[in-house]
């Protein structure tokens, strides 16, 4: 059984943007079916390197990010400048940032307390994207400008266009970048130095629709294909990506009642140091040392673990030196109990966003218990002697069925060149009590700063629920309302259960009837009715409770511009205070390409 304690941590928010997968949802469905996002580029898309191409070395393969130019600068109020300087990175980590505070259910603007950000990029594809200033002569607005792509700047962007205040560090650890986020962002947490956390990066390569040059003894696959611990395994094509983690600590989001996808039982990191034989080879005893203190701060015995999310890079010497320190560290006469995977099959190495990448694979392995399988792997490396370890390799998904400890725990490991070694210990989440269904109507909101973005996130939310019968109307009612910041161009509908909501969503704009679409000007478009509705310092509520009547004047005065104090009205006009966070669709941004060749400089 669990025995959780005030050291752990909650994993409450993921967002990501990867090979093939627009959200983490689309990524967990590729990791389910198998699906390889690798992209072999055609000759006329490779502009860098042409005159590679007939090199029989040259391997156009890819992990390609879809839309990896395209930007939202006016939901983020940043000028159209200052976005074409900003790199892709930055770019991606904010809007992924954002994405993570909305899947958690926050509104940023109800966020009053120190929020910590710890963010890593690479700063070689940054310097490929806009080479730096000369600060001595540039000018003031030059020196201000550059600030949207310094590789310093990625974690105090965040904080500052998502309107937050806290801690912010930037971070360049390589591959374990994500990871050694995470790690300081649970140390600030347990330190009270703040009381929420993102932490996460993006990696886009520039120039994006590029392969690489294979040799015999480098790390990239021969063929573009990844193959995890396999004895044809010759390293991983290169990926992008983008990953953000909302943190709070755990004893604090069972009190607020947050949706927790995983708990972080213990983080560990290290460096190889001098002890290298290679500065960029993995060492076993250096990386098994990481992993034998990840488990020691979680409080957990090895034989506890029962799946790992390996780095899994597919190249010979790194695979089988990552298996014997997992032995290692393990300590353990078990054998073969303990599932070993790596996400690098479906989607190459993803640079600073790997390490995420494999952790959103781990929690949601532990939320859903099933473990995905691993792609490409069919006969083992010959210097990994899988029977005589306490691991196997998962070819097909499997159950994650409970082990014989009572509670489900999986290892993440990432490993990085200079000596970097990084590992965390995730717990499945705690139970949460069932959400109290609701008797009667409920008030369900959605807003946008245009109405493009606004008719996207109906369509999103209709698909969304109409995959997931199990969700109950309260809680999207209070996750729309209270964990959801209000723009101009709002939607609102009154819905008697769920089909009556589904129906409204769908509707065309020009034939609302359960709802209406306004733009909010410097004032309120129109008066609310006092007979049923209070004014408070933080907005109206409802006079009593939640009666239909109420709930009609809400949605006028809101649709209207007034502000709407939802936390009061759930609190004080439901008998158990409505409903409660759940991960839903995350605002639609208005994606467009933005890009130096514009003819924008400094």
């Amino acid at each position: 059984m669990s025995d959780n304690t005030a050291l752990d941590i909650a994993i409450i928010g993921m967002a990501a943007r990867l090979p093939g997968a627009r959200n983490y949802r689309e990524f967990w469905a590729n990791l389910r079916n198998k699906v390889e996002s690798i992209r072999f580029l055609e000759d006329q898309e490779i502009v860098k390197d042409f005159y590679l191409l007939r090199d029989p070395n040259y391997v156009k393969a890819v992990g390609y990010l879809p839309d990896y130019d395209k930007f939202d600068p006016d939901f983020f109020d940043i000028p159209r400048q200052m976005a074409a300087l900003m790199t892709p990175e930055h770019r991606l980590f904010i809007e992924a940032s954002w994405e993570a505070v909305e899947d958690a259910g926050y509104n940023v603007d109800t966020i009053h307390d120190d929020v910590g950000v710890y963010g890593t990029c690479n700063p070689e594809s940054i310097a490929r994207y806009k080479l730096p200033p000369d600060w001595i002569s540039a000018g003031q607005e030059v020196i201000d400008l550059s600030y949207g792509w310094c590789p310093d700047a990625i974690a105090p962007n965040v904080l500052r266009y998502l309107g937050l205040t806290g801690e912010a560090l930037s971070l360049t650890t390589f591959c374990t970048g994500v990871h050694y986020g995470i790690h300081l962002a649970c140390q600030s947490l347990l330190l009270g130095q703040c009381d929420m956390a993102i932490a996460g990066g993006a990696v886009v390569r520039v120039p994006h629709e590029r392969g690489y040059l294979w040799e015999a003894a480098g790390v990239f696959s021969r063929d573009g294909h990844c193959r995890p611990y396999d004895k044809h395994g010759t390293g991983a094509a290169l990926g992008s990506g983008a990953v953000s983690f909302v943190l709070k600590r755990l004893e604090d989001a069972v009190a607020d009642d947050d949706h927790i996808t995983a708990v972080i039982k213990g983080t560990a990191v290290n460096n190889n140091g001098r002890s290298a034989l290679t500065y960029g080879v993995p060492q076993p005893e250096r990386l098994a040392a990481c992993i034998s203190s990840a488990l020691a701060v979680a409080g957990v015995e090895s034989e506890t673990i029962s799946s790992v999310a390996g780095f899994g890079v597919g190249h010979p010497i790194s695979d089988a030196v990552e298996v014997r320190a997992l032995e290692m560290a393990f300590q353990t006469r078990e054998r073969g109990y303990c599932s070993l995977g790596s996400v690098k099959g479906n989607i190459g190495n993803c640079g600073v966003a790997a390490g995420g990448a494999s952790i959103i694979k781990a929690a949601l392995s532990l939320l859903r218990k099933t473990i995905p399988a691993t792609l490409n792997h069919e006969a083992p490396n010959p210097d990994i002697d899988f029977p005589a370890t306490p691991f196997y390799i998962n070819t097909q998904e499997q159950t994650y069925d409970e082990p014989a400890c009572g509670i489900r725990r999986t290892g993440v490991t990432q490993i990085a060149g200079a000596g970097y070694n990084a590992h965390l210990i995730l717990e499945e989440p705690p139970k949460r009590a069932a959400s109290t269904p609701l008797m009667g109507p409920q008030l369900v909101v959605l807003s946008a700063r245009t109405p493009g973005a606004l008719a996207r996130m109906r369509a999103n939310l209709a698909d969304y629920l109409a995959a997931r019968p199990e969700i109950g109307l309260a809680d999207v009612s209070f996750t729309l309302a209270c964990g959801r910041k209000a723009f101009e161009h709002r939607w609102a509908t009154i819905a008697p259960d769920r089909e009556s909501l589904l129906d409204a969503l769908r509707k065309d704009d020009s034939s609302v009837c359960l709802g209406q679409l306004s733009c909010l000007s410097s004032a309120p478009t129109s008066g609310y009715d006092g007979s049923v509705l209070a004014e408070t310092p933080d907005g109206l509520v409802a006079r009593g409770e939640a009666t239909p009547g109420a709930l009609a004047a809400l949605r006028d005065a809101w649709i209207a511009g007034h502000p709407v104090d939802w936390r009061g009205v759930f609190r004080d006009s439901f008998s158990n205070g409505g409903g409660r966070r759940i991960p839903l669709p995350t605002y639609a941004f208005e994606r467009e390409r933005h890009w130096l060749d514009a003819g924008i400089a400094f």
